[in-house]
């Protein structure tokens, strides 16, 4: 992992949140590299145990958010809550959940989340 070019760019982050170390790194080369995003920073998420990221799609002027995150996580509505509250209140974010063989999946999640009627 030192030896890939955005090492460098993550390397202050890494070591701060182990646990999560991973899916940050996965996710910020698939958002750079695989997807082009432009404008990438990384934003300390210190009530969530992580950072996120924040940039822009090809062709747009909007900015998203995005928070790795591994899929064996169990995540609460609390967390999901003091996510949108660390990042800002932005309209909507997506989480990046990686899984073991290196996909990721992009869930979009959007504040007044309800649970749908059985």
């Amino acid at each position: 992992m030192e030896k890939h070019p955005s090492f460098e760019v993550l390397a202050p982050y890494l070591p701060k949140y182990p646990k999560a170390a991973g899916a940050l790194f996965q996710t910020y080369n698939d958002l750079k590299l695989a997807q082009q995003w432009t404008d990438i920073e990384i934003i300390d998420l210190p009530e969530c145990s992580r950072c996120g990221l924040r940039g822009r799609r090809p062709n747009t002027d909007d900015v998203l958010s995005v928070v790795p995150c591994v899929i064996s996580e169990s995540l609460s509505t609390d967390w999901i809550r003091t996510t949108f509250q660390e990042l800002g209140s932005p309209p909507h974010l997506y989480l990046a959940i990686n899984t073991e063989d290196s996909s990721i999946v992009y869930y979009k999640i959007s504040p007044g989340i309800v649970k749908p009627p059985l």
